[in-house]
């Protein structure tokens, strides 16, 4: 019994370590600009197109994750969004024009935190 439970508790840790918050995951991403160009963000901020933010629906203000396409970009999420279909990142202008994702609009990308 006893080692079962050892056994139990050291499969949970490796688990954990597995996923961890530096995990790569793949998102649906898209980007916005132009007509959000100084509006505020749902965090109280500007939206500036050219920074390097993002949206994300639930993630917490002020993380930050390596977002990578055709190159890869440190950004923080600063707004909620996307909600378009089954979107789960929007990157402002600047992320997206840093990784390649301007002309396609909407793809994967791979998204780890950091």
């Amino acid at each position: 019994m006893f080692i079962k439970s050892i056994s139990t508790i050291v499969a949970a840790l490796c688990l954990s370590v597995s996923t961890s918050a530096s995990a790569t995951n793949s998102m649906l991403s898209s980007w916005y600009g132009g007509y959000f160009h100084g509006r505020t963000t749902a965090n109280g901020e500007t939206y500036d197109m050219y920074g390097l933010t993002a949206a994300h629906k639930t993630l917490p203000f002020g993380t930050k994750l390596r977002v990578c396409y055709q190159g890869c970009v440190d950004v923080r999420i600063n707004d909620r969004g996307p909600y378009i279909g089954s979107r789960e990142l929007d990157l402002s202008f600047g992320a997206a024009s840093a990784i390649g994702l301007i002309k396609p609009g909407v793809d994967y990308v791979s998204v780890s935190h950091i």
